[in-house]
């Protein structure tokens, strides 16, 4: 039977990571990851009202755009708290958001992470599973709250 790490997640409650991108948003990379992923609105392709294009919201969530780390065994370059266990999968539970407002074209975005919570449960088979809570602040260069995230990720025993 596999035993889940959870005494060793639960000391890490509290840790934190900050990426902070390398440049400001751009409209031309709000317009080109919009349509990359299949969005046609022309708030975020082109102009609408003599505006340009504000930021497809998705984008912010995407923290490769500001993580200098190198990719992972997947090609996956952005953050992760590095939860894989043998003898268990990882699969994404949820993210809920909070938004304050737009991401305009020009701010310098910060991605604060912190571990929040380790929660043992069973699954309806009986298998060991662990939900681990992580919450993202986005911020402004001033500081300033664009959105928060809350992401659940569920650890789950194969055996």
């Amino acid at each position: 039977m596999t035993t889940l790490p959870a005494a060793a997640l639960r000391a890490r409650i509290g840790e934190t990571a900050v990426y902070t991108a390398p440049e400001p948003v751009g409209t031309a990379a709000s317009r080109y990851f919009a349509l990359a992923i299949g969005e046609r609105n022309p708030l975020y392709t082109g102009v609408v009202d003599g505006v340009g294009p504000i930021v497809a919201p998705t984008l912010l969530f995407e923290t490769n755009q500001y993580a200098d780390v190198a990719t992972d065994e997947f090609g996956y370059a952005g953050h992760s708290w590095h939860l894989e266990t043998d003898g268990a999968r990882l699969v994404r539970g949820g993210h809920r958001y909070r938004w304050h407002r737009d991401v305009r074209p020009g701010d310098v975005v910060t991605a604060t992470w912190t571990l929040a919570d380790v929660a043992e449960r069973t699954t309806r088979t009986g298998a060991a599973m662990l939900v681990v809570t992580s919450e993202c602040r986005f911020t402004d260069a001033a500081g300033e709250p664009i959105c928060e995230q809350t992401e659940d990720l569920i650890l789950v025993a194969l055996s």
